[in-house]
């Protein structure tokens, strides 16, 4: 068995985890998660997806709330494994093991490094991303690649939807990649740097939609991208009017406008119009077009 320490946090991280765990190949000392933290209306602390994962695999745990002054295992173990952490680790910790600290990171590195990549390429239209296995350095997502594959993106495919599928398809490249750079099998590349482009921490404000500014094409990548959180929205009679679900389409609406028609319900893009599948407007219940084109009208 191979000697591990597990960085990770959040639910891509905790899938990763769990089929480490069912490999067999892997002796997790410890997994290293964020602290609990409040969460929901009550702000009752809520454990992280790879803590769950830990425990239930009654895994040894640590949650520093900073690994500035944090003390790694005594024992000679061979290699950090880090997932959507959350938080920056020492070069002390990433240079400890023999073999170095690998990340997996869900873009076609040097392309989308950061915070959100998943969300990005969805956002921009791509039609492809790639899942990378590489070493960490000093400098976020900047180390060498160790591995990369390429990944087709459906057509009308959401964040949730691409974020699972690249969890599960990482987890099993994991398995593959890392037994072979331990063995000496695999080379690292060093990143072209020159091409690097950077993602960011979304916001609220993300989600604000102007139909005047964007097209129907540019809407549905954002929608795409911004599903579930933050969403996207407008401002609609002076409340905020959350758009759930919807999809392109070919109805002639006035740029800016909503429209109702039927059971249906439309909003007018800088070009073309996008339909509204599922909505709730500020102070209501989430609702389908139609019960929205009810009220509409009366």
């Amino acid at each position: 068995m191979i000697p591990i320490i597990f960085f990770g946090t959040h639910q891509f991280a905790a899938a990763i985890l769990e089929s480490v765990i069912k490999s067999g190949m892997f002796d997790i000392q410890p997994v290293v998660t964020m602290p609990d933290r409040p969460a929901g209306r009550n702000q009752e602390l809520q454990k992280s997806s790879v803590k769950i994962i830990a425990e239930k695999y009654n895994l040894k745990i640590d949650q520093p709330p900073t690994l500035k002054n944090y003390i790694l295992p005594d024992d000679n173990y061979s290699l950090n494994i880090v997932v959507d952490y959350g938080m920056i680790i020492p070069q002390s910790i990433i240079e400890k093991p023999k073999y170095g600290s690998i990340n997996i990171h869900p873009s076609a590195l040097p392309k989308y490094r950061g915070a959100s990549p998943i969300q990005s390429a969805l956002m921009a239209g791509e039609k492809e991303t790639a899942i990378t296995i590489m070493l960490i350095d000093d400098q976020m997502d900047h180390g060498p690649i160790l591995f990369q594959e390429k990944i087709t993106i459906e057509k009308d495919e959401t964040f949730p939807d691409l974020y699972a599928r690249l969890a599960l398809r990482s987890s099993q490249l994991l398995l593959d990649v890392v037994p072979r750079y331990i063995e000496g099998k695999i080379r690292p590349i060093p990143q072209n740097h020159e091409m690097a482009t950077f993602t960011k921490i979304l916001t609220r404000e993300d989600g604000k939609m102007d139909f005047k500014e964007k097209n129907a094409e540019d809407i549905y990548n954002l929608y795409r991208g911004l599903t579930p959180w933050p969403g996207i929205y407008t401002i609609w009679n002076g409340k905020r009017l959350k758009l759930l679900k919807i999809i392109k389409s070919d109805k002639k609406i006035a740029s800016g406008d909503l429209a109702v028609a039927g059971k249906q319900v439309f909003f007018g893009c800088k070009s073309g119009s996008i339909e509204i599948l599922e909505l709730q407007l500020e102070g209501k219940k989430a609702m389908i077009a139609m019960e929205f084109a009810n009220g509409f009208k009366s």
